[in-house]
């Protein structure tokens, strides 16, 4: 039984579903304001793996991810660079996908997009305003948090910590606001830029409330797992279970945050800071597989730093798995070794504990390959192990299948000489395929090549 770091009760426990054999999960997905950065692909990829194990497991998996489609920082480019605000969030989401399937993230089961859930949201806010959770200024309608029981808890601090913590920063609407940590839901609109309408007056909503709206519309009270990246844990994933709460919901029963991508100085990569590196650039210049390679091995809460260094070896470890799988082509079909696979449970339902599991792929490709050299016959159930592990990873490895039919067709003439004892041709075609690039391995299974 799959057992995750839980936020909210600060402890690994087990993930408990909500329906026997389905798991909901809810993703905050992009602002699509900009290409996404190496910190937006950990974040998918790191829950691109935990999909795959789940579903590995035999269990459905129904992930919902959004595209934040409206947002201060869309409204800020579109004015700078004289451009209607749907242009930007378009081309920029066009690009998001683009940068997912480079990196073999499966998409999402839902896609919602905050622009369609205007109405929902306007729907909500009032029954917080009914409620006495939510008050009106002149700036906009903001939530309360005096009203929330347990404020603060993914924050893990009191709302008189916050306080008392807050030192002389300067505080966001501070002049509105009733307490500090208040945040607004719907913003009263300015002069050129977008809104929509409501009872109080012409706006658009704020940030933290169409996680809340969607994420309950499409999963329904209590869901399974809400996800992102350490930096969402406050304030957006505390103010989003804030307004559920006010409402008298459930909301998520389990909280899971990625830890950050970090730069050489340890600082958090993000687009504020300035030093983001381009996810399409590293998928443009290095094997994409590369990326998801260096997170597996490294645990999802901790930060990783991503140089050249630790990509040249990912590098090197997926040439050694490509060879492996095209070696082990011609193997034939066997059942997987139970306890390689027990072992691999073991370690993915330990707080996903990748890079333990990366290391038994390893460890089994390597004693996979010392069967094939020794003619033992556990070498079916070590590559079939081996296999299973790396695709339910999402490893895609490049084997026999990518090698061109002329070169496949002179290693079957290899083998026919061997067959006919005619060791002379045999050697020739040999020496043919090595001139040609190839690495030429011959076992009693068969010839196999690769770069």
């Amino acid at each position: 039984m799959l057992h995750l770091y839980d936020t909210a009760t600060r402890e690994v426990r087990e993930l408990a579903m909500r329906e026997p054999g389905t798991v909901s999960i809810y993703l905050c997905g992009p602002t699509v304001y900009g290409p996404p950065h190496l910190g937006h692909g950990r974040a998918t990829l790191e829950y691109d793996i935990l999909r795959r194990y789940l579903e590995w497991t035999g269990l459905e998996v129904r992930l919902v991810s959004n595209i934040t489609d409206i947002e201060d920082k869309i409204i800020e480019r579109a004015k700078r660079e004289d451009r209607p605000w749907q242009d930007i969030t378009t081309k920029c989401e066009r690009v998001w996908f683009e940068a997912m399937d480079g990196i073999d993230v499966q998409r999402p089961t839902d896609v919602p997009h905050a622009t369609e859930y205007v109405d929902q949201m306007v729907e909500m806010i009032g029954q917080l305003l009914e409620l006495g959770r939510a008050y009106d200024t002149e700036d906009g309608i903001y939530l309360s948090v005096e009203t929330v029981e347990g404020y603060g808890l993914l924050a893990q601090q009191s709302l008189d910590d916050m306080r008392s913590g807050g030192g002389e920063r300067a505080v966001f609407g501070a002049e509105f606001k009733r307490h500090p940590a208040d945040f607004v839901l719907w913003k009263y609109s300015k002069p050129d830029e977008p809104s929509w309408p409501s009872p109080w007056g012409d706006g658009r909503p704020g940030w933290h409330s169409e996680c809340v709206v969607m994420s309950l519309d499409l999963l329904g009270e209590g869901f399974d797992l809400h996800c992102g990246g350490q930096d969402l844990r406050f304030p957006h994933h505390e103010n989003e279970r804030a307004q559920a709460v006010a409402l008298g919901k459930r909301f998520a029963n389990h909280w899971m945050h990625n830890g950050f991508v970090v730069d050489a100085e340890g600082e958090k990569m993000s687009k504020s800071l300035g030093n983001v590196s381009n996810l399409l650039d590293l998928i443009e210049q290095f094997d994409p597989r590369a990326y998801r390679m260096v997170l597996l091995q490294s645990h999802y809460r901790s930060p990783v730093k991503i140089t050249q260094d630790n990509i040249d070896a990912a590098v090197k470890s997926l040439a050694g798995l490509d060879a492996f799988a095209a070696r082990t082509a011609s193997v034939s079909a066997s059942e997987p070794d139970a306890d390689v696979l027990d072992a691999f449970r073991g370690a993915m339902d330990d707080d996903l504990d990748t890079p333990k599991a990366t290391a038994l792929l390893f460890d089994t490709v390597r004693r996979a390959n010392a069967a094939l050299d020794a003619g033992d016959d556990a070498a079916g159930q070590l590559v079939a192990s081996a296999l299973e592990i790396a695709s339910t990873l999402g490893i895609a490895l490049r084997g026999a299948d990518e090698v061109p039919a002329e070169a496949l067709a002179t290693a079957a003439e290899l083998d026919a000489a061997r067959a006919a004892k005619d060791f002379e041709t045999a050697d020739r075609l040999r020496a043919e395929l090595q001139a040609d690039g190839w690495t030429v391995e011959t076992t009693k299974d068969g010839t196999t090549l690769r770069r």
